[in-house]
């Protein structure tokens, strides 16, 4: 596979859910979280660089106050393997007895996301919930279990909405996969 060349990798790829789909979950979970979330005013948390496109979505239809802030940790650096947590930016904001919730791009084996909400808690979070647009189906059960997800995926590379394949894509409206 040609993983230099963007455009090759869109053209060995096929869309899994097309960008009215992604919009329509997208509202559902806004819809979902609101009614959980509207008498909290939690720290919400992005986690970079892949949960800054649904962030984005999500947040304009959340109708209550919130705090901003982001994470930056990540165990894939531009591949498609994971190796260990490389965390790059820790939240800023104080979470002592305080809600939080995390948006992410995807909830694949569970790893990075789990880790993230324990390092919340042990900032002094008192709950910590989860929100992903993208949970892949597997095999196996995972370390975390979201409290919002927006549509599923089968096990393969997906990439779009936030997330990338090899660095690229992050900008596309829909949820793609890798010809295998």
């Amino acid at each position: 596979m040609n993983t230099s060349s963007p455009q090759k990798l869109l053209e060995q790829s096929y869309i899994i859910h097309q960008a009215e789909v992604v919009v329509s979950a997208i509202s559902k979970m806004a819809t979902e979280i609101t009614n959980t979330l509207e008498t909290t005013s939690p720290v919400v948390i992005c986690v970079m660089g892949g949960g800054v496109v649904f962030s984005g979505q999500l947040l304009t239809q959340l109708h209550f106050p919130l705090e901003l802030d982001y994470v930056h940790a990540s165990r894939y650096q531009n591949k498609t393997i994971g190796k260990t947590l490389e965390w790059k930016a820790l939240p800023k904001s104080d979470l002592t007895g305080r809600t939080v919730l995390l948006l992410d791009d995807i909830l694949d084996e569970g790893i990075t996301l789990k880790e993230i909400q324990e390092k919340c808690l042990s900032l002094g979070a008192v709950k910590v919930l989860t929100a992903v647009l993208i949970e892949k189906k597997l095999s196996h059960d995972k370390p975390i279990k979201a409290d919002f997800v927006g549509l599923e995926v089968p096990n393969e590379y997906v990439f779009g909405y936030g997330m990338d394949v090899y660095g690229w894509w992050r900008n596309l409206p829909a949820i793609y996969a890798l010809q295998a």
